[in-house]
């Protein structure tokens, strides 16, 4: 027989026993607020600390000459709608808005040229090669040997698991190379043929193996998701007016409403448990004035009964490598290290959009992998700039260092507004640069990265074997909002049942 489940507490019962228990989060980015939050909300004593001056992690804004936009991320998937409802949540409905219609175009072709992305295609693979704007840019040659799809046989027994090697055989390099790999380097930082495909495009190996061919798969795929109501898998996203550091900030406040501690520039330095109780050894500043410009700092101790740790990967192996010893530093995976430049810029060429909402770039064509163009596509960037300009450019991808990454600031300011003009096919000199910015990510490996799922669930399994401990963040839920959102809530209610009922 199993064993009896305790009564029901009642409410004060458990409002009692909530307020006698204090969590320690670890990392104020936003699996580190939500989590936090979702503690909070029962009743819990919570203490968030987060090392650098300010909470958000790859959420970051940035003031351009007074134009207040995003310097990390910009948007959020609506997939599952998890973090929609958070938004709702915290009453910033009326912020929520879409990209403006002018879709992105495609950089780097053979003789410099560039061309609209083509629509109807999954993580670029076309529906049919022969579509106009996909043979402008695979061509003719191109658009015949993605035609030898149709006639080849299926895979019956198994499956590729790379995306690009399964693109490469059935479809031929140029749609692999020209079409597919500028997708997922601006989309995961990652070759395609590193992407597994059963995580980036779920069913399409299935549809595959049904149809028939590979074009005929996306296409089965799309009109199934056309007769649902749904969009291509991760094309959807939203933005928040005045950026997504709103959201930071909401979440912040209502922390703060719900009595919650927030300590910034406090790193957490070593964790020890005894089973029960947990120590968390901080290195928080001192109430000296810094020495040569280095701020003196002193360590203290807080004493919780859990922790959660929101941190980078490496940051989360480090810490807890005692108290988790299969979980060690050296075992965490290679993230790539993003820098994306933002310029405001004084070019009324680009008033009308040359180039859409942004451009894709084929892979090793040009040092940048992809730009943004802002004041084309959100609405509100527009309005906050006035007559200027917003552009984004984006440096760096898995296994390849950013090209800014050895340049000081300015040089790798000019080097952005270079590729700029290019990518854009609009000149834009020096002296149109009113503003700039240079914001340096490491991002987490992308979950669709082949053998990312496995890594991620025996990191996660070690965690929660240790009584009172916790883990959320991209290097485990994967990485965008609407990942790492939901995954933080279930991880802290997971967390507080057990404080609470066991």
């Amino acid at each position: 027989m199993s064993p009896e489940r305790p009564a029901p507490a009642e409410p004060a019962d458990l409002a009692a026993r909530a307020a006698q228990k204090h969590v320690v989060v670890v990392g104020g980015g936003v699996g580190g607020l939500v989590a936090a939050r979702e503690c909070a909300k029962v009743g819990m004593r919570v203490t968030l600390l987060e090392g650098s001056e300010a909470l958000g992690g790859v959420i970051r804004r940035v003031a351009l000459d007074g134009v207040v936009v995003d310097a990390g991320a910009e948007s959020y998937a609506t997939k599952g709608g998890h973090v929609r409802a958070l938004v709702d949540d915290l009453g910033l409905s009326d912020r929520v808005v879409t990209p403006q219609a002018g879709g992105a175009w495609l950089a780097g072709l053979p003789g410099g040229g560039a061309a609209p992305l083509p629509a109807g295609g999954i993580l670029g693979i076309p529906g049919n090669p022969f579509q106009d704007d996909v043979r402008r840019i695979i061509g003719w040659s191109g658009a015949w040997r993605a035609y030898l799809d149709r006639v080849r046989p299926p895979l019956t027994i198994g499956h590729q698991l790379s995306l690009g090697r399964l693109v490469a055989s059935r479809m031929g390099e140029k749609v692999r190379n020209r079409l597919v790999a500028p997708v997922t380097t601006g989309v995961y930082s990652a070759s395609p043929d590193d992407v597994d495909i059963d995580v980036a495009a779920p069913g399409l190996n299935a549809a595959l193996t049904r149809v028939g061919s590979l074009s005929g798969a996306v296409l089965a795929l799309r009109g199934e998701g056309a007769s649902r109501g749904a969009k291509t898998p991760g094309a959807a996203v939203e933005g928040l007016v005045g950026g997504m550091s709103v959201l930071v900030d909401a979440l912040a406040a209502d922390l703060d409403e719900l009595g919650a501690t927030v300590r910034t520039r406090v790193r957490a330095r070593r964790l020890t448990t005894d089973g029960t109780t947990w120590r968390v050894v901080v290195e928080e500043p001192t109430a000296d004035q810094p020495i040569e410009g280095e701020e003196a700092t002193q360590e203290a101790e807080l004493v919780a009964d859990a922790v959660i740790v929101a941190t980078s990967e490496h940051g989360a192996r480090e810490l807890l490598a005692g108290a988790v010893p299969a979980l060690a530093a050296a075992d965490a995976a290679p993230a790539p290290e993003i820098e994306i430049i933002s310029l405001l810029l004084d070019a009324p060429a680009l008033r009308t959009p040359p180039r859409g909402t942004g451009v894709l770039t084929v892979p090793h064509s040009h040092t940048a992998k992809a730009l943004t163009h802002s004041t084309a596509k959100w609405s509100w960037v527009r309005e906050a700039a006035g007559d200027r300009e917003v552009v984004r450019v984006s440096f760096g991808a898995q296994g390849e260092p950013a090209a800014t990454a050895a340049l000081e600031d300015e040089a790798a300011i000019d080097l952005a507004r270079r590729e700029a003009s290019a990518l854009l096919d609009v000149p834009l000199s020096p002296a149109q640069v009113v503003a700039g910015h240079r914001g340096r990510f490491v991002q987490a490996q992308p979950a669709s990265i082949i053998g990312s799922g496995e890594r991620r669930a025996a990191a996660r399994q070690a965690v929660q074997a240790v009584p009172g401990l916790a883990a959320v963040g991209a290097w485990l839920a994967g990485t965008g909002l609407a990942q790492v959102v939901p995954d933080a809530a279930e991880e802290a209610d997971r967390l507080r049942r057990a404080l609470l009922w066991d």
